[in-house]
């Protein structure tokens, strides 16, 4: 078979498989994620080495890409997370009854097959499927590259969790080859049986996806995120919300790349600069006159830099650092840090971001954290979804009409 026909093949058997997905109740979809959970603990050693050998030869992405004992055994729990979570399909959203008796309710349904293209994070394989299998959607893994040896190793426990459960492995499919051209063909629509499709990666594999695809697309671009210290601000609180909020992991796309702060604040920055040490600090002047720092340029107002390096701006007030926000940010996720009630419930109305924190690290931008159990990324668009997507956000809706022997004049 030519590639083209492959990928053809797999868009059909993940609509069967969808279709199953569809068919089978609530339990019968919890009993499979938490099989797959059994089934990844058994294939440990397989998918260790898997990911030792992708790790040998990857070039980048070193901390994305690598799993410890740690990490595994964090995306075996996560699965038995989304295991617990309540079953979205069929749950009522709404219901209503009309004045000539008819009674209408609308319903969460599955997207059906969803397309998740990703680069260097193996989690992502797990993550996903036990999302899209809780949702009663089919999914089509693509991985990267990079973590292409540790995505097949899961893949291939999480297929027979499937199997044990009694669902075909044709709901979680993964595309068997690097080749660039799979991608094409997903983004292509797989003969119409693509339903959405979920980049996950940096930023060029996004806007490819955004500018090619023919199927609907739920992602993000980059994650400009913001912490803005307010005069009013706990100092202690600030020092330690910015380091974690830049610093626990600087390669996640929640991590504060810009350091709003108060010019009636300033004198808090040095603590603040003292619990970033080993984080390269980027300021305008003021903030230089303050700490000793390299000088910010415009373009680092915009830059996702997935590094320890970190710009600062003074603002006036909570209304300039909102405009800030609004014209260099990309709209994922921006903090507070206040103890002025008034102004954080302000920042918070008036800041439209996917997410937006008060007195908490950007950090917290992750689905595992929001209680989803996991999630297949962050959308930073307006439709659809919004934020963490996790199994909620994976659905669309139905109405459901109920009537009598009504009929329309």
């Amino acid at each position: 078979m030519s590639l083209e026909e492959q990928m053809i093949a797999l868009g059909r058997d993940a609509r069967a498989g969808a279709e199953a997905l569809r068919r089978a109740d609530a339990a019968q979809r919890s009993a499979a994620i938490r099989a797959m959970a059994v089934r990844l603990r058994e294939h440990a050693p397989q998918v260790l080495a898997a990911n030792a050998a992708d790790l040998a030869a990857a070039t980048r992405h070193h901390d994305r890409l690598m799993l410890d004992s740690a990490r595994f055994e964090a995306i075996a729990t996560a699965l038995e997370d989304v295991a617990a979570l309540p079953d979205p399909v069929g749950a009522e959203l709404a219901r209503w009854k009309r004045p000539n008796g008819l009674d209408i309710a609308r319903v969460r349904t599955p997207i059906g097959v969803i397309g998740m293209i990703y680069e260097a994070r193996p989690n992502v394989t797990a993550d996903a499927a036990a999302i899209c299998v809780r949702s009663g959607n089919a999914v089509i893994l693509r991985p990267g590259s990079d973590c292409f040896a540790t995505s097949q190793a899961i893949h291939g426990a999480l297929a027979q969790g499937l199997e044990d459960a009694g669902l075909p492995a044709s709901a979680v499919q993964i595309v068997p080859t690097t080749d660039r051209a799979a991608v094409g063909a997903l983004l292509e629509g797989l003969g119409g049986n693509l339903d959405l499709v979920i980049p996950r990666g940096g930023k060029s594999l996004v806007e490819r996806v955004q500018a090619e695809a023919r199927v609907p697309v739920l992602g993000h671009l980059e994650g400009v995120c913001h912490t803005y210290v307010h005069e009013a601000a706990d100092a202690a609180k600030a020092a330690a919300i910015v380091a974690n909020a830049k610093l626990r992991r600087v390669s996640v796309c929640g991590a504060t790349e810009t350091l709003l702060i108060d010019r009636a604040a300033l004198p808090m920055l040095p603590a603040i600069a003292e619990a970033l040490r080993g984080c390269e600090l980027r300021g305008d002047a003021e903030a230089a006159a303050i700490v000793p720092m390299l000088p910010a340029h415009e373009a680092d107002w915009g830059t996702e830099y997935l590094a320890p390096v970190l710009s600062i701006r003074t603002v006036s007030d909570w209304r300039q650092a909102a405009a800030h926000i609004a014209r260099y940010g990309t709209g994922h996720t921006e903090a507070i840090i206040t103890e002025d009630a008034d102004v954080a419930e302000s920042f918070l109305g008036q800041v439209d971001s996917a997410i937006v924190l008060w007195n908490a690290s950007t950090q917290f931008a992750d689905g595992g954290e929001f209680g989803f159990g996991a999630e297949i990324g962050i959308a930073t668009g307006k439709l659809h979804a919004r934020g963490p997507v996790g199994p909620d956000q994976l659905t669309s809706f139905k109405y459901v009409v109920r009537g009598s022997g009504q009929t329309r004049s």
